[in-house]
Order: C-alpha cells, then structure tokens, then sequence
C-alpha cells in the first residue's frame, strides 16, 4: 500500500519534471527568437547594402548583375536559416525524449517493486495472476523500446533527407545564378 510521504514524493517528482519540461520549452523557444532577430537584423542590413548598390549602379546591365549576384546566398541563407530551427527543435525533441524516457524507466521500476511487494503480500494461487501482471509490463516495455527505436530511425532519415534537400536546393540556386 502506498504512504501519504511516498504519493508526496511522486507529486513533487512529477512537478519537478513537468517545471523541467517546460524550462526546456521555453529555451527552446527563446533560440528560436534569437535564430528569428539575428536572420531579420541580417537581412535587413544586407537588404540596405543591396538597395545603396542598386542606386549607385551606373547602368541596366549592372543593376542585372547585382540582382543575379543577390539570389545565390538567398538561398544558401535560407538553407542554414532551416538547419537552425532544425537543430533547436532536433536538440529540444531530443531533450524531451531523455527526460520521458529516464521518467518511464523510473516508474518501470516503481511499479515493479510495488508488484513485487503486493506478489510477497498476496494470497496463495495467486501467482500465475502476478507472473502474467510482470510479463505485461515486460511486453509494454519491449513495445515502447521498439518504438523509441523507430522514431529515432526515422528521426535520422528525416534529418539525412533534409539534407540532401537543401544541398540540392543550394546547388540549384548556384547553378540558375551561374546561368543568368
């Protein structure tokens, strides 16, 4: 049976996490704000430069030239610009994961030592019910490892995608750029 000290503990765990949690949230976010300042500040700046150079070109054929000269670091800009939040909401999704799986692994072995101990107080006969109670919790934690174990694959295939994507679209922008 469980004590009032130890449901207490359990809350104030529980609430720890959950404070932790959105701690990580809220730095993820606040990355993203300064990734947001830096690239609007920057373009900003750069969208200056490029206005002056338009004004002082001389003739049409400069004023092409500029803009032509303009559209390949766009897309090499916007390509990192990607990579960023990418990695903020990689390292941040990968933040959470760790602490769900340490909270599940935690509570795995809370709940098994709580079996266990009802199994020493329970009645004779009463072992088939808890030797089949331990063989769920061991198949729930095979099915949520297998899981953990496709997001991850998948999380890897979606970053190597990611990638060849914008190589491919940085590449694409060099070579129209290279053309006109």
């Amino acid at each position: 049976m469980l004590t009032v000290d130890q449901v207490a503990a359990a809350h104030k765990a529980n609430l720890d996490v959950a404070f932790g949690l959105g701690a990580k949230a809220f730095a993820g976010v606040e990355k993203l704000v300064q990734l947001n300042v830096a690239a609007t500040k920057a373009a900003l700046n750069e969208s200056a430069s490029h206005a002056q150079a338009l004004l002082s070109a001389k003739d049409v054929q400069e004023v092409l030239a500029l803009q032509t000269n303009a559209v390949q670091p766009l897309a090499e800009k916007a390509a990192a610009y990607g990579r960023h939040v990418y990695d903020i909401a990689t390292n941040t999704s990968s933040e959470f994961t760790a602490a769900f799986e340490s909270k599940a692994a935690e509570t795995q072995k809370t709940v098994l030592s709580y079996v266990d101990a009802a199994a020493k107080n329970a009645p004779a006969g009463s072992e088939s019910a808890v030797a089949m109670f331990k063989s769920a919790i061991a198949a729930s934690n095979n099915a949520m490892e297998s899981v953990q174990k496709v997001v991850k694959q998948a999380s890897e295939a979606a970053e190597a995608n990611l990638q060849a994507v914008t190589s491919t679209a940085v590449n694409a922008a060099k070579t129209a750029s290279k053309k006109r």
